[in-house]
Parts: structure tokens; C-alpha cells; sequence
């Protein structure tokens, strides 16, 4: 029953009980605050149908010839909880407008990705982001981070033998990679390092804006969080003033607001890192540029309507 309904079950039996005592219909309306039409609407059905009649009935309309067709429907399901991605990627994929996409995943009721653990499909919890801004200009602002990784043992680790086996992995250390992310166009620089260190962070600095200003893009502004070697580091500081490059620091202990690199690392994760079985290091690390690429030019970003960061870049 809809929250605007007039009458119940019970209303409706005391119609027919009331016009079979002899009351007129227009006397049964005056008295239930309703309309005459409504009243022999109710007297109608029960004449058809008895007391069945006066249940509620779907509002779902008998024939719907320009639903998606169930082979369809089956081809979008699969694709999701193959993919796991969303309507916007999935758009591109399958050829279908996005809003037919989420119209599908919610009439089966698909759960959010949010809601999903990416590798296992198995539902979790998780935090949300805060409000989304962005620059006017590419370069404006460029967010740094570092992303530590476990580095993976030679013939695969516990994603591919499994947690009740011995520990795989433990003590071959990490590669950080160093990930650099445009405000405006959300395109992406990745460099997977040995370490986090002054003179390592600062070589990467200066590769990455060498690398947006081939793209054109020249870079005003860096924000980063307040690790020692970003506020302190000599080699660090040297690379900014020498490149004119304004330093901006995140407010302590509040890490969303350096949310695009911090949303670019949880998409490397879920969508590289996390997204097979590695049997090596070496390889994980030989497929990242490919990966970046990717990312790049041809991914869907649902902040971008649908279009890969190079797209802003070009407009």
C-alpha cells in the first residue's frame, strides 16, 4: 500500500458490507471520506472477484515492450560480478547507456562496489569520501602520495596459495610507489621506487612535472601530507624552488584532503595491484606503465562523465 492511499483491506470490505445493507454508494463516500467513483471502483471488483478483489494490486504494468530484453539483463549481471566495476565502465564495455546499466544492477538488486570486497565479490563496509572540488586549470594543484606495496614472493603469495599455508612473502620488503595526480584532469604519474627518502622523492618530483609538461600542463602547486621528508627534506625543497612549484600541506590528521591521490591508490589497488594473482614481483611491477596508461586514456572516470582523464586534457 502507497504512503497516500485512502483507504485499507478493511475500508474496502466495509464498503461492500455497508452497500449490501441497503446504504448508496454516495452516502458509503460521504461517510469514509472519499469519492463515489473510488466507491464502485471497490464494489466493482468484488462483484468480479470477491473478497480477492480487494487487495492491493502492483502498480508494475502488464506489459513493458521496451524493457531490456532478459538475454541482455544476464549479459549485464555477468559482465558485473566478473568486472566488478561499475555503470559507467560497464557502459563502455558492453555498448549500453550507463542509466540502463543501473536500472539492471538495482532491479536485481546488485549491491554498490562500495559494498563489495573487489577480489571476492563478498560484501564489507566501508568509509566514504567527503565533497568533491577540483581546479579550474590543469596544474593548478597536483596531489603526491607514496603507496606502499607488499612486494610479491617469486611463484605467488597468499591470494593464489591460499592463508592456510606458511606465510609467503614475509620479510622481501616493499615497493612504494610514488603516484602523482592532477586536481583538473585526473591524469596520473606512477613510479614504483625502493624507498621514500629525500633524494628518491625528490627525483620523482622532478620526472613527473617533466612528464605533465610534455602533456602541456605546467605545474603550479603540489599538496602532500606532512611526512618529514616533504616538509623538511633538502632535496625536496631544492626541486620546488628550482621549478618555481608553491608547497601546500594537508591539515593533520585529516588525510581525505588529499582525496584524489588517495582515490588513485585505492583504485591502483583494487584494479592492479589486488586485482590478480601475481606470480611474481616482476612482473606485477613490468605491467604498471601498461596499467597507468590505461588508466589514462581509455578507463571511464565517473568524475569525468564517463570520459579517461586524457580527455579533460584535450578539452
Amino acid at each position: 500500500m502507497h504512503s497516500n492511499a485512502r483507504t485499507t483491506v478493511h475500508a474496502r470490505r466495509l464498503i461492500v458490507t455497508r452497500h449490501a445493507a441497503g446504504w448508496a454508494p454516495a452516502r458509503i463516500a460521504e461517510q469514509l471520506g472519499i469519492s463515489r467513483t473510488t466507491v464502485h471502483k471497490w464494489l466493482t471488483r468484488h462483484r468480479h472477484e470477491g473478497d480477492a478483489g480487494l487487495a492491493d494490486r502492483s502498480s508494475r504494468p502488464h506489459l513493458s515492450p521496451r524493457r531490456t530484453p532478459p538475454e541482455v539483463e544476464q549479459r549485464i549481471l555477468t559482465t558485473r560480478r566478473t568486472t566488478r566495476r561499475g555503470p559507467v565502465h560497464l557502459s563502455g564495455l558492453l555498448g549500453l547507456p550507463a542509466s540502463t546499466i543501473g536500472r539492471v544492477l538495482r532491479r536485481h538488486d546488485e549491491p554498490p562496489l562500495s559494498a563489495i570486497d573487489p577480489i571476492t565479490g563478498a560484501p564489507v563496509r566501508r568509509r566514504h569520501s567527503g565533497l568533491r572540488y577540483e581546479r579550474p586549470h590543469p596544474g593548478d594543484l597536483l596531489h603526491i602520495d607514496v603507496k606502499k606495496l607488499g612486494r610479491v614472493p617469486v611463484g605467488g603469495g597468499w591470494r593464489m596459495h591460499g592463508r592456510s599455508e606458511t606465510v609467503r612473502g614475509r620479510g622481501i620488503g616493499y615497493d612504494y610507489l610514488h603516484v602523482a595526480v592532477d586536481d583538473r584532469t585526473r591524469l596520473a604519474y606512477v613510479e614504483a621506487l625502493p624507498d621514500e627518502r629525500d633524494p628518491t622523492c625528490a627525483g620523482f618530483l622532478h620526472r613527473a612535472v617533466e612528464w605533465f609538461h610534455r602533456r602541456r600542463v605546467r605545474v603550479l602547486r603540489i599538496l602532500t601530507d606532512n611526512a618529514k621528508v616533504y616538509r623538511v627534506g633538502t632535496n625536496w625543497r631544492a626541486v620546488c624552488v628550482a621549478l618555481g612549484i608553491r608547497r601546500r600541506f594537508i591539515k593533520p590528521g585529516c588525510p581525505w584532503t588529499n582525496g584524489k591521490a588517495e582515490r588513485f591508490n585505492r583504485t591502483l589497488q583494487t584494479e592492479f595491484a589486488y586485482a590478480r594473482a601475481w606470480t611474481s614481483n616482476i612482473d606485477r611491477l613490468a605491467a604498471l606503465p601498461a596499467w597507468v596508461h590505461d588508466y589514462n586514456t581509455r578507463r571511464a572516470h565517473s568524475a569525468l562523465g564517463g570520459r579517461p582523464p586524457i580527455s579533460r586534457l584535450a578539452a
